[in-house]
């Protein structure tokens, strides 16, 4: 019991500080005139009207998660560890990449911020640390999936596996961010999987302050989500996306679930696997496998309204989330 009221008591402490956070932090975004651009190929779609929509907005629930947890460790309700230092310093670090991406988009006025050499830089130096504090803390460079009974020690090359699971999930969730709350609902849906997983990793040092915060991040995305959803008032930017997809990924590492985390974000994964899939067949064939990509907006030009897409999308999230948690802490 006292593992669920502290689970429950992390999620209310994210909603309302996220909430309170979002009367705040939207008006200033507006009076800055911090508005999102729409992509050309979107200009002449239902989009073109959420053009100058506040954007940045991830800050809210980043804030919120920080706040909460600075707070929580100020009153002694948690232990430091490494292991959750490192959760914390990735959460900020790929939060600073997005909100630098962000500045540069919004300050050019167009959607075009950090080079793509220089986002792999800042996270390749994200990863060094990642992998100093990893094996500072007295964890093995090994690679493990209990199910098919494999175990990999990979070294020093452990540090290239953490940069790309970092990479590919912050990037996942990037490219997810399309519709009004897809993303920030389907990540809450993961932070709760995660939440419960952690628990179960009681080999993990800081395991519980791992699981507290991920069921703060719920609480924070929740109270996101008011101003989020269709209509957004809202969007989370590359200063949103980019922190939850690399603060899932290093969850997932630390609690050696790293395939699991290809379950739980499975539409994420689809999302991008679907845009790889478009780029080769135009690449090598000149020709759209999907009528647009990323998913999302396949199932527009086929003539879905956005809610329809959303709903849809979290139903199947939720279903993968809870079928991550059986492969990830019963079978």
């Amino acid at each position: 019991m006292l593992i669920l009221a502290k689970s429950v008591l992390a999620l209310m402490i994210g909603f309302l500080l996220s909430t309170f956070l979002g009367l705040i932090i939207i008006p200033i975004l507006k009076k800055m005139k911090i508005g999102q651009r729409i992509s050309i190929y979107l200009a002449n779609s239902v989009h073109r009207k959420k053009a100058g929509t506040p954007t940045m907005g991830g800050i809210i629930f980043i804030l919120s998660t920080i706040i909460s947890i600075a707070v929580l460790f100020l009153m002694g309700k948690l232990d430091f560890s490494y292991n959750i230092f490192i959760v914390i310093f990735v959460l900020i670090s790929y939060a600073s990449i997005g909100f630098i991406d962000d500045y540069l988009s919004i300050k050019r006025n167009n959607n075009v911020g950090l080079t793509e050499i220089q986002k792999l830089l800042l996270q390749l130096l994200v990863a060094i640390v990642f992998f100093f504090l990893y094996m500072k803390s007295g964890n093995d460079p090994i690679v493990e999936i209990y199910t098919l009974n494999i175990r990999i020690n990979l070294g020093f090359m452990y540090g290239f596996f953490i940069l790309f699971v970092l990479i590919a999930s912050a990037n996942a969730v990037n490219i997810t961010d399309g519709l009004d709350g897809l993303a920030a609902g389907l990540s809450a849906i993961a932070f709760l999987s995660f939440g419960l997983i952690s628990w179960g990793a009681g080999w993990v040092a800081g395991y519980e302050e791992i699981a507290i915060l991920c069921f703060i991040m719920v609480g924070s995305l929740l109270g996101f989500l008011i101003y989020n959803s269709h209509p957004a008032k809202v969007f989370m930017g590359d200063v949103g996306s980019l922190a939850l997809g690399a603060t899932l990924a290093t969850i997932a590492i630390l609690t050696g679930h790293e395939l699991t985390l290809v379950v739980v974000a499975g539409v994420f994964v689809v999302e991008t696997l679907v845009t790889i899939i478009q780029i080769i067949t135009v690449k090598l064939y000149n020709k759209r496998f999907f009528l647009m990509t990323p998913l999302h907006h396949h199932f527009e030009k086929l003539g879905w309204e956005e809610n329809d897409i959303i709903k849809l999308f979290w139903v199947v999230g939720f279903i993968l989330g809870m079928a991550g948690i059986a492969f990830g802490v019963w079978i």
